[in-house]
């Protein structure tokens, strides 16, 4: 039997979703290693992964087969029968094209129109789609199979009769694996059927894993997917291991007695030729009436527009427009522009806020369209870096609405192109290391408290794995080692760690087809929508792209939310409408606010390290504001000194080259966007544009094949233009890294465009603009509380939420001077949604307030209240004009029944003996007695607090403490960020809980919990700074504390140095007396020396490739008398220098009673670096120094 050639026809990836652990390239890797020719793809229900198997295959010279296992109903798919949740499966393969398409079809009506449970076709889809496809009776979850494990075994002949008459290549399908009900019985069945009806037989394995090895795996993911555990006897589980991609040698011995059923799976794989295009767009058409083209209308509606934006515009602007639209006409993409001037004119007409972002705001044809309102002209942008004719693929429009009105762009779009044509894309979840750890741990039926610790260890950086953490946190690290159980359930999560766990829709894709997209690609309804929802693409992102079909960004945007409530609250509060075209870009008291760094609420400011340099940076401009935009990402982050220094003339503004004098003067000589890069190459070495772009995405791939042969075409381009050789190296080794990370001078200045207008509402509006961001963060009440905290900086009153003054929403409201103050939203209470409070509001004629509570209960839409909405209202203080809060919690059922009777008799036919009188006689008010309950003022704050995140109706303490402390002392955690580590600050808080502990050395400290005006920071109190801070650490006192910052795996806290008591009206002083350096025991170096060692030059987190050579660094440490402090140093230092790998060598000194003990510190070796040394001087400070050293002598 030797050199029968066998295909797998039966294969799962892990684009079952929790049911297979098959990644798509070793999956293709072990079919290339067992020498197989062919390889097919059948994950349950859908064509997710289609895309990504069939271009990995052909690369690995694989054919690929594309197909599924389907779920047919017993009956009709409308049909949701309670008695039939579990439908037959059944295999289907794609034979050609047509079949591909069919395949599609029949994938998307069973989710569109068949899902119950699972999604499922019918016999009546399988007769209107059946051209192209062979199809497999399945698993013993077949119908065939299924009738047989019943003993009917007649009716499963008719139906393979039927099967078989519908599809020429129906083929019966056998398994083989242990622990399977009735398999021996189906596979005798099927031989039956076979002899009987000439129906040939197909050998399959069901493979759900890649190796024998991962069957303990796909075990625990079935667990997580079925949310039971390995310790669960009726789990759904596979008995037996042998579910994995088998060689052709393995399934002949399985098979020798029906080796048919083998060299079938070849003549199905030679049948299946499938072949893709890649190379077709599929774009939608802008119908017109008018009887013009599409790039006549696209060029007559770009006139009209400049002749609007840039009036008496000169020759500059029609050769630059007309450039433009030759580039279109060329690439053949007027219709794809025409889409989005009839999106944006749609907002526009709606007064919905919208903008573009990316290199698409650099196209003059989009400023005269009114899509953006960056004039690239002004700004010096290139259109190339959006769209030129060398450019292969479709550009990208991204576009931005404010999220609380995207949906009503989407609709539009769905009304105007068709449901079938437009659809959201969809997006996959994967495992990450804290969720791997959290399922996998309660696959293992570990207990949560041990789960949730270990998962707490993870450093809360983004996208880190598994292998990352232990090599980062020590504490990881030692119980991994030292305990067996932790030691099991991190492997087993680094195992499953990356597979993709569910399907998700993507926050902003969105694609318009000139076809029903069903023809191209398989939809689903998207995930958490109703029916009417829009269908959402089984296939992401980059395959919906590369197979020619026009995707959009729809994101929503929270900042043009707010500017677009902040328009309308000027309008209403202020008389006058302000429209965002209109206003002057040189405000000097919006760039005086950035100077000060008031950026609390600015859009792309709020960062504290973007607030440090916007405040060193001193803005006039919103081309200064792009700038910093563009700087303040890894990278070019290193130059932001740089550009500050030479705007400000403190350092003498360098050009690499003359030529380059005219393209960097604007950025004071430095790169800092793409554009640049582009013009650098066509006025230094002679590049169109067009080229320019090729040079840029080859310089983001960072290829060493293909950057050397860029290096050399730059450099003669730069010679032939006259250029020396060494310059022009030097040139292209400067511009070499900006256009990898660089960002597109468009971008930043769209970007830069908002963060300005942002800044102007703050600086000129202010008490608008706050009660807008405000509304912005309902719903999260740690951000309110920092809003509240900023107006409270401000000397803005925010006034408490009231039934008979607030609105839904936060908005303007005289405070009692008559000065304009913020109001509390009622819909931003805890409990309270916004329909729920809607009713009361609009039933308050003409902003009359509430006499009484009978009033309100006669007069007021009160249908929304609930127990629980009422009893949240009351406690925030939202009935205080009516009532004591302790009477009216008491009295809630009564207020609800009158509220509701009376509603009730108004909505009714009903009428009493007072109607007699007609209107001039009221019916007299239901009187409710509400109890004089008084309530302690502690318990009302407590209940702010809860459900507002802030107290304003009672006096708050620390509200107290923040208005009198001096403006350098920290208040708020988000205050604290992470490049502060090291760094000493005082701390004004209230003491909210204090935790108890003892060192190893038996020595107590405490944990204190310090509560900030957003959130809380702990503190930790070592034995001897508690030694002369005791009595301070109690329950509700107010505390300033000088403390080092702390940042250990993403989480802050601070080292007490000292603290006191604040008494209101002090000033803060310092708080604690330096702490002495003595060196009398040597714990320190005992210490270090029984550390275990981590990972070393060769870990793949380096952070550079650097090689310095002979430079190592050295760290010396002076020992102190407390140990916790020398512990907490070391554990920072050696988090930073494992964050640095590279290959220098560090070197320890430590001091130990006057005497110096050095040693090689094993565990890292570093790149070496400013930053570095800078982050090791600032957690050392006086204890110890930080020295880069050319030898070890």
């Amino acid at each position: 039997m030797g050199g029968i050639l066998f295909t797998h026809l039966h294969v799962h990836t892990e684009y079952s979703m929790l049911d297979g652990f098959s990644k798509i390239g070793n999956l293709v890797q072990r079919a290339s290693e067992h020498k197989m020719h062919s390889l097919a793809i059948t994950d349950h229900g859908g064509l997710y992964g289609a895309i990504d198997f069939y271009k990995t295959s052909i690369q690995a010279g694989i054919k690929p087969i594309i197909g599924c296992e389907m779920y047919v109903a017993p009956g009709s798919r409308h049909d949701k029968n309670p008695n039939e949740k579990t439908p037959f499966h059944m295999t289907v393969l794609a034979k050609d094209n047509q079949g591909y398409k069919n395949l599609i079809k029949l994938v998307s009506d069973s989710h569109l129109e068949g899902f119950y449970y699972r999604p499922r076709i019918d016999r009546e889809l399988l007769e209107q789609y059946n051209e192209g496809l062979i199809v497999l009776s399945g698993c013993p979850s077949g119908e065939i199979p299924s009738l047989i494990s019943q003993g009917r075994f007649d009716e499963a002949k008719q139906s393979a009769i039927w099967y078989r008459d519908l599809f020429p290549e129906y083929h019966l399908e056998l398994m083989e694996h242990g622990g399977v009900d009735q398999l021996p019985a189906i596979n005798k069945g099927l031989f039956d059927i076979h002899k009987d009806l000439g129906i040939p037989l197909v050998a399959t394995n069901d493979s759900h894993y890649v190796v024998k090895e991962h069957a303990r795996l796909h075990d625990i993911l079935v667990c997580i997917h079925t949310n039971t555990n390995v310790n669960d006897e009726r789990r759904l589980r596979m008995t037996e291991d042998s579910y994995y991609l088998k060689s052709t040698e393995e399934m002949e011995a399985i098979f020798s007695e029906v080796p048919d059923a083998i060299s079938n799976t070849n003549v199905i794989a030679e049948m299946c030729n499938l072949d893709l295009d890649f190379s077709e767009a599929h774009l939608p058409q802008y119908k017109l009436d008018n009887g013009l083209s599409a790039d006549e209308y696209l060029t007559q509606l770009c006139y009209e527009g400049l002749s609007r934006r840039i009036p008496g515009y000169d020759s500059t602007a029609k050769e630059r427009l007309d450039f433009e639209l030759d580039v279109i006409k060329q690439t053949k993409f007027a219709d794809y522009f025409l889409i989005v001037w009839d999106i944006f004119r749609f907002t526009k007409t709606k007064g919905i806020l919208s903008a573009v972002r990316g290199s698409a705001a650099g196209s003059l044809i989009l400023f005269c369209l009114d899509v953006t309102d960056v004039n690239p002209l002004s700004y010096r942008i290139v259109f190339e870096r959006f769209l030129n004719i060398e450019r292969k693929e479709l550009p990208d429009i991204d576009m931005d609405f404010q999220d609380d009105r995207r949906g009503e762009v989407l609709d539009y779009v769905v009304s105007k192109y068709g449901s079938k044509h437009v659809a959201q894309i969809i997006t996959f979840g994967t495992l990450g290391a804290k969720g791997a750890v959290r399922d996998v741990g309660r696959a293992l039926d570990m207990p949560y408290s041990e789960v949730d610790r270990i998962a707490r260890m993870v450093p809360a950086r983004l996208n880190i794995s598994l292998d990352e953490a232990l090599s980062e946190s020590s504490e990881l690290q030692e119980v991994y080692e030292a305990d067996s159980t932790v030691t099991n359930l991190l492997d087993t999560a680094k195992g499953l760690e990356g597979t993709i766990r569910n399907a998700g829709t993507h926050a902003a894709g969105v694609v318009i087809s000139e076809e029903p997209l069903d023809v191209n690609v398989p939809v689903q309804k998207a995930t958490g929508g109703g029916d009417g929802s829009i269908a959402m693409t089984q296939y992401s992102m980059a395959p919906v792209a590369e197979l020619g079909l026009l995707k959009f960004d729809f994101l929503g945007l929270t900042n043009l939310t707010i500017l677009a409530k902040a328009l309308d609250l000027i309008s209403e509060k202020q008389g006058f409408r302000i429209e965002l075209e209109q206003i002057p870009l040189d405000d000097a008291k919006a760039f005086s606010l950035l100077a000060r760094g008031d950026t609390v609420g600015i859009f792309q400011m709020e960062s504290a390290g973007m607030t440090r340099h916007i405040k060193e940076l001193k803005p006039s401009s919103v081309s200064d504001v792009a700038a910093m935009i563009a700087l303040y990402r890894p990278g070019p982050m290193e130059h932001i000194e740089t550009f500050i220094d030479a705007k400000h003339g403190r350092v003498q503004v360098k050009f690499p080259h003359e030529t380059l004098i005219d393209i960097l003067s604007d950025t004071h000589g430095v790169i800092v966007y793409q554009d640049q890069v582009f013009l650098i190459a066509r006025d230094f070495a002679g590049y169109t544009l067009g080229e320019a772009d090729i040079l840029r995405k080859a310089m983001g791939k960072k290829v060493p094949e293909i950057m050397a042969q860029e290096r050399k075409k730059f450099i003669q381009g730069a010679l032939n233009l006259g250029h020396s050789l060494d310059i022009a190296g030097n040139v292209f080794d400067l511009i070499e890294p900006f256009a990898g990370y660089g960002f597109a001078k468009a971008h930043a200045v769209s970007y830069g465009l908002i963060s300005y207008w942002t800044a102007y509402f703050k600086a000129n509006y202010t008490v608008e603009y706050m009660a807008c961001l405000m509304n912005s963060y309902a719903g999260n009440r740690d951000r309110i509380a920092t809003a509240v905290a900023e107006c409270e900086r401000l000397d803005i009153t925010v006034l408490p939420p009231s039934i008979n003054h607030s609105g839904v929403d936060f908005t303007v409201d005289p405070n009692e001077n008559g000065r304009k103050a913020v109001r509390f939203g009622l819909s931003s209470i805890k409990n309270v949604g916004s329909e729920s409070v809607r009713g009361i509001v609009e039933s308050r004629k003409e902003g009359v307030p509430f006499e009484s509570l009978e009033v309100m209960c006669r007069t007021a839409d009160c249908s929304g209240l609930t127990k629980k909405t009422m009893e949240s209202l009351i406690k925030a203080g939202a009935f205080d004009d009516l009532g004591l809060r302790g009477g009216l919690i008491e009295s809630i059922d009564r207020i609800l029944s009158l509220a509701h009777s009376e509603s009730s008799l108004k909505n009714s036919d009903q009428t009493s003996m007072f109607d007699l009188f007609g209107e001039s006689v009221e019916a007299p008010l239901s009187h409710i007695n509400i109890p004089e309950v008084e309530l302690s003022s502690s318990q009302c704050y407590a209940w702010e607090i809860e459900l507002m995140g802030v107290a304003l109706t009672t006096e708050s303490p620390l509200m107290n403490l923040v208005r009198d402390v001096s403006a350098s002392a920290v208040t708020s955690a988000s205050q604290i960020n992470d490049g502060m580590r090291g760094d000493k600050i005082v701390l004004a808080g209230q003491v909210a809980n204090v935790a108890h502990r003892t060192t190893r050395e038996n020595k107590p400290f405490i944990i204190a919990t310090i509560a900030l005006l957003d959130s809380s920071v702990e503190v930790f109190v070592w034995h001897d700074r508690l030694t002369i801070t005791q009595g301070l650490w109690e329950h509700g006192k107010l505390l300033t504390i000088e403390g080092a910052v702390r940042i250990r795996h993403g989480e802050v806290s601070i080292s007490c140095i000292g603290a006191k008591e604040y008494v209101i009206g002090s000033d803060i002083e310092p708080v604690g007396d330096p702490v002495e350096l003595d060196a009398e025991r040597g714990e320190l170096l005992t210490n270090l020396q029984s550390r275990p060692s981590g990972l070393g030059p060769n870990s793949d987190n380096q952070r550079g490739d650097k090689n310095h050579g002979n430079l190592f660094l050295k760290v010396k440490l002076y020992e102190s008398d407390n140990l916790e402090d020398d512990r907490i140093i070391f554990d920072d230092v050696t988090q930073v220098l494992l964050e640095n790998r590279g290959e220098s060598k560090v070197y320890l000194d430590v001091v130990l009673d006057g005497r110096i003990v050095s040693m090689e510190w094993p565990i890292v070796t570093v790149n070496l670096d400013s930053t570095l040394e800078s982050d090791l001087k600032k957690i050392i400070g006086s204890r110890g120094e930080v020295m880069i050293s050319e030898n070890a002598g």
